[in-house]
């Protein structure tokens, strides 16, 4: 038999609590703006879609 070592990389979770509370926090935003259940509806799509419109807008006015 070989000897075979797997590494395992624990590491990277931190990143991913962060996107979590971000996501947590936007949500509660936007439902927080919503009137009505379509609304709230549109505002679980809203909070995961947010961090791209920020990233287009803040290159928009860099003229990029």
């Amino acid at each position: 038999m070989s000897d075979k070592r797997i590494k395992v990389d624990t590491g990277s979770g931190q990143i991913g609590f962060i996107a979590f509370i971000c996501y947590i926090g936007a949500l509660v935003y936007f439902i927080d703006n919503a009137n009505g259940f379509w609304e709230v509806v549109f505002a679980f799509f809203q909070a995961i879609v947010w961090p791209a419109f920020l990233v287009y807008h803040a290159l928009g006015s860099f003229g990029i």
